[in-house]
């Protein structure tokens, strides 16, 4: 069986390196238009196809917030989750939760255990005092 060889293209460099620059998960949509407003000619549907490569090829995370996919690299290659911040996008890694714990919640509702993923999502402390200033 001949051995996948991926292509290295201007275009999936150009799309990692925005993906690179930001320290938030964000969408294909508005990196792309990033993209765009610093100069580039690449296409919406190259953009969400790279992105969905990355996140296939365990190079990129993704979470789903407010019915959209959302695109992250992260800097380390450890098991990692984040703490997402649901108004402004700000996110932190945080360490996994111990398998024990999570084997122990899964088999006190009758399951096991084959993969996990934990993303907790709620607001940073800049979003709190900001509503906070609303009320």
């Amino acid at each position: 069986m001949a051995e996948h060889i991926e292509r290295q293209t201007k275009q999936k460099d150009a799309i990692h390196a925005a993906l690179a620059a930001c320290d938030e998960f964000i969408s294909a949509q508005e990196l792309h238009r990033r993209m765009q407003d610093a100069g580039s000619r690449i296409g919406l549907a190259t953009v969400y196809r790279q992105l969905n490569a990355l996140a296939d090829a365990g190079a990129a995370d993704t979470i789903r917030l407010d019915g959209q996919q959302l695109f992250r690299l992260c800097g380390d290659d450890g098991h990692h989750h984040h703490l997402v911040c649901r108004n402004c996008g700000k996110t932190v890694e945080i360490d996994p939760p111990s398998e024990t714990w999570l084997r122990k919640v899964a088999e006190s509702h009758g399951f096991t255990v084959e993969s996990h993923t934990l993303e907790v999502f709620g607001l940073c402390a800049d979003c709190r005092k900001a509503e906070q200033a609303k009320d």
